[in-house]
């Protein structure tokens, strides 16, 4: 059935691809498009997240969200196992990601993100982190959100991972809320480790396997906001994790 699924999936793809991304992509280039508000949202965000919301169709996931996602300048934190977290989160709504440098180079995933302004890193480099972490404060000063996976790198869906207190800076310095949000997959998040790359897994053969997965739920849950605190980034991540992790178990 798995390559069945693939094979009525792969025209669906075609055409999310081949017509309706040209479209967003207009949309995203062309100058002012962050200034075009419709009933509340940039027609940049509302591109974004109209087309990642029929991608997430495309591979047979049925989008479910949980509460409300503050608007605003806001740090977004979630947990990560898979390229396709960042459609789910942008199925429902748009923020700049944090990403390692290596998704720049990925087919289609790659050239959206760039487009929707995602902010790379390379790993291992502290000039690289230390200009992430300055963009991001000025994003969050310029009242724009910001989304991170504070895991740092995609988990084997087994486990929340530690989350690193230094991506929290500047939510610290710009004085604005960190919301948790919870990513699950599968009836109450059995599906983890299914969407999560398996070892040695490549980009386009988690990319070609999850088409051909079984159609199930993905779900959203954006869980109560944790206030920049006196203590430091390091109660704001635990708070965080803490918070994610109950969803997660529930």
């Amino acid at each position: 059935m798995r390559f069945v699924r693939t094979l009525l999936r792969l025209p669906l793809l075609a055409v999310h691809v081949g017509v309706l991304l040209p479209l967003v992509v207009a949309v995203l280039v062309f100058p002012g498009s962050r200034r075009w508000i419709w009933n509340g949202e940039s027609a940049h965000g509302r591109v974004i997240r109209w087309w990642s919301a029929g991608l997430m169709r495309v591979f047979g996931f049925r989008v479910r969200r949980f509460g409300t996602p503050l608007a605003g300048p806001v740090l977004f934190v979630a947990n990560h196992v898979s390229w396709i977290d960042i459609e789910l989160f942008h199925s429902q709504l748009w923020a700049g990601f944090v990403s390692k440098a290596e998704v720049e180079r990925w087919p289609l995933v790659g050239e959206l993100a760039s487009l929707g302004g995602t902010l790379y890193h390379h790993r291992g480099s502290q000039d690289s982190l230390h200009g992430v972490m300055h963009q991001m404060l000025l994003r969050l000063q310029a009242g724009r959100p910001v989304a991170v996976f504070p895991e740092g790198r995609a988990t084997d869906g087994a486990a929340l991972g530690v989350f690193h207190a230094r991506i929290f800076q500047p939510a610290v310095l710009a004085n604005v809320p960190a919301q948790p949000v919870a990513l699950r997959y599968g009836a109450g998040g059995e599906a983890q480790r299914v969407v999560a790359f398996a070892p040695g897994e490549s980009f386009a053969g988690n990319f070609i396997r999850l088409l051909g997965e079984p159609g199930r739920v993905a779900e959203v849950h954006f869980l109560e906001p944790v206030a920049p605190s006196e203590d430091g980034r390091r109660r704001m991540a635990d708070t965080c994790r803490e918070r994610i992790a109950a969803a997660m178990a529930r």
